[in-house]
């Protein structure tokens, strides 16, 4: 796994492909690539395995809807590239993907990951040895990369504090709700959570 880790952790998404459309870019880049951490010198790293799009203009799920510009919400209308990274509960962070130009507030969330690089510093920021359960879910993959909104909101994915390594297949996903947005109404149902099939590193089936 170390050595996997270092194969894949010095390269990056190229910065043009965030302006693609959300939804190709969330199914076709994001699922499968590597979202790598570097906190106090400790590389963290994990294979997106789940995610969530997010469409400010007409998402009723998202917090940018209609196109709100908010002190929370301004990161998602920079653009595609950066991480938009938020504070929920008083106790979970989540951590964003950017997409698209200037101006959209369109955002990815990561939901899940299968753990590649950096597990046993994981363990001891989640303060678990079940790897299993380290990053299947939003909060939980936060805490075990490192990943909090006061630090990380806005950081550009190409940098080397947080960053996203390209993916080196397609993989077949299955498209289902999102979850926990029973307020979000005609949008409540929308098949706009991916993850890949027959992975066991997500949050739920």
């Amino acid at each position: 796994m170390a050595m996997q880790a270092l194969e894949f952790s010095d390269k990056r998404i190229p910065r043009e492909h965030y302006c693609r459309d959300p939804f190709r870019f969330a199914k076709e880049e994001l699922l499968g690539a590597y979202l790598c951490s570097n906190i106090g010198g400790v590389l963290t790293a994990g294979k997106i395995t789940e995610l969530e799009v997010y469409i400010g203009s007409c998402d009723k799920a998202c917090h940018a809807y209609p196109n709100k510009l908010t002190k929370r919400t301004a990161t998602m209308f920079r653009q595609g590239g950066c991480a938009y990274v938020f504070f929920v509960y008083g106790m979970y962070n989540q951590f964003n993907v950017v997409v698209g130009p200037e101006g959209q507030a369109d955002a990815v969330l990561i939901r899940a990951l299968e753990p590649v690089a950096g597990i046993e510093e994981m363990k001891k920021r989640r303060q678990t040895d079940d790897v299993k359960n380290l990053t299947t879910g939003p909060g939980k993959l936060c805490r075990a990369l490192g990943i909090e909104a006061k630090t990380h909101d806005g950081v550009d994915l190409s940098g080397n504090l947080l960053w996203l390594a390209p993916n080196t297949q397609r993989y077949d996903f299955k498209a289902v709700p999102r979850v926990g947005i029973d307020y979000a109404q005609d949008y409540k149902d929308k098949p706009w959570r991916f993850y890949i099939k027959d992975n066991p590193f997500v949050s739920r089936k």
